[in-house]
């Protein structure tokens, strides 16, 4: 019998002092059984980070959301679709191989990648060269150590204040808070 998603929801509320986005966002995350705390909360940071572009993209006419991510590979962790379906913004998060971050770079017009976690440098060490060509693509680094920290914020039911200004994101709950200031690798 396969497992089920466990269902994650999360009120979000965005104060993107950077790009002069505000708004609070309603969200359902459905964690895949093989998808851990931190990787489902690095995704919730992506979106975050990048909620202001459904404005600077589709001018407030697209869609902010998660998609289906580790049930299928074809999917983008999050992304920002304007009215006609076309994908303008492709998130995803981990270290994925060079086959899916190209398919990603030819379905989209943006592809942000956000990797984490203690095996993050090794992994980029050998893709830096394989995806240097891709220029649509866009590799911001979350710190281990900051992934761990996001992790511990979450909640099956969430009430999250995310803060953005000078390019730190600051994310906070009752369970604490975690400052996410990303490194831009390529």
């Amino acid at each position: 019998m396969a497992l089920k998603s466990t269902i994650f929801k999360a009120n979000l509320s965005i104060a993107d002092i950077d790009h002069g986005y505000y708004a609070d966002h309603n969200l359902t995350l459905a964690r895949h059984p093989s998808e851990t705390d931190e990787r489902m909360m690095v995704r919730l940071v992506a979106l975050a980070l990048n909620a202001w572009q459904l404005q600077a993209l589709c001018n407030g006419d697209g869609t902010l959301a998660f998609g289906t991510g580790l049930s299928d590979p074809d999917d983008p962790d999050v992304h920002i679709t304007d009215f006609t379906g076309a994908k303008r913004l492709w998130i995803e998060v981990g270290q994925p191989e060079e086959k899916p971050l190209s398919k990603a770079c030819s379905k989209a017009d943006h592809v942000l990648l956000y990797p984490f976690g203690p095996a993050a440098e090794v992994w980029w060490k050998g893709m830096e060269g394989k995806v240097a060509r891709q220029k649509k693509l866009a590799v911001w680094r979350i710190p281990a150590d900051t992934a761990q920290e996001l992790a511990a914020l979450a909640q099956r039911s969430m009430q999250l204040q995310a803060t953005i200004q000078e390019g730190e994101l600051t994310l906070s709950s009752e369970q604490g808070m975690a400052v996410v200031a990303p490194v831009l690798w390529k």
